[in-house]
C-alpha cells in the first residue's frame, strides 16, 4: 500500500488517497528521499489533499531526508514557479513549526521572500514567523530579496521590521553617502 499512497498524491488523487487511507494505508509513508505524502501534497500545491492528510493524523512538521518539511515545499515550486499561500496557512493552522530550518540556516519566510512570494511572506508575517531571524551567514529575509528586487516583498519585510523597532517607515535613512541603500516604501495612506 504504500506505493498506492504515493501514486495517489502524485496523481493529486484526492477519492483514491482518501480511499487508501480508509483501508490502513499510512499517511507516513515515505518515498525514496524521505518525503510523505504531505511534503509531496504541499510542494505539489495541492489543498484538498493537503486538509485530507492532516485529518488523517499526517505529520506537519515531518522532515524529508534534506530537512525540507511540507511548509517549506508550500512557499515555493521551481517546477510551477510560484508558492502557495492557501496551503502554507492549512500547514500553520495545524502546527507546522514556521521557523524550521533547512541548509544554512534558512528558514520558511527567508525561502518565501527569495522567490518573490508575496502572498506566503504575508501568511508567515501574520503567523509571527521571526522577521529578524538570520540564516548561518547573518543575512535577514529583507537582505536576501533586496537583491532580487522583489518590491512587494521588500515592502513587507521592510515593514515588519519596522514594526517590531518601534519605527514607522520614513524618507530618511542613517546610510552614509555612497552606500547605495536602497528603500522601498508604500504611500502612506492618509
Amino acid at each position: 500500500m504504500p506505493a498506492e499512497i504515493l501514486q495517489a498524491i502524485a496523481a493529486g488523487d484526492v477519492n483514491k488517497t482518501q480511499a487508501l487511507l480508509r483501508s490502513g494505508a499510512n499517511c507516513e509513508t515515505r518515498d525514496e528521499a524521505g518525503a510523505t505524502p504531505l511534503i509531496l501534497a504541499a510542494g505539489a500545491g495541492n489543498l484538498a489533499l493537503v486538509k485530507t492528510l492532516i485529518e488523517a493524523g499526517a505529520d506537519v512538521n515531518a522532515k524529508d531526508q534534506l530537512g525540507w518539511t511540507a511548509l517549506m515545499k508550500s512557499c515555493f515550486n521551481d517546477e510551477a514557479d510560484h508558492g502557495f499561500p492557501e496551503v502554507a496557512q492549512a500547514l500553520i493552522d495545524a502546527g507546522a513549526d514556521i521557523e524550521a530550518q533547512i541548509v544554512y540556516g534558512t528558514r520558511p519566510l527567508m525561502l518565501a521572500a527569495g522567490r518573490g512570494e508575496a502572498g506566503v511572506v504575508d501568511v508567515l508575517l501574520k503567523a509571527g514567523a521571526d522577521v529578524l531571524a538570520t540564516n548561518e551567514g547573518g543575512r535577514t529575509a529583507l537582505m536576501m530579496v533586496k537583491e532580487k528586487f522583489y518590491v512587494e516583498v521588500i515592502n513587507q519585510l521592510n515593514d515588519a521590521e519596522m514594526a517590531i523597532k518601534g519605527n514607522s517607515p520614513s524618507c530618511s535613512t542613517k546610510h552614509p553617502p555612497g552606500s547605495n541603500v536602497v528603500t522601498f516604501l508604500k504611500p502612506s495612506a492618509h
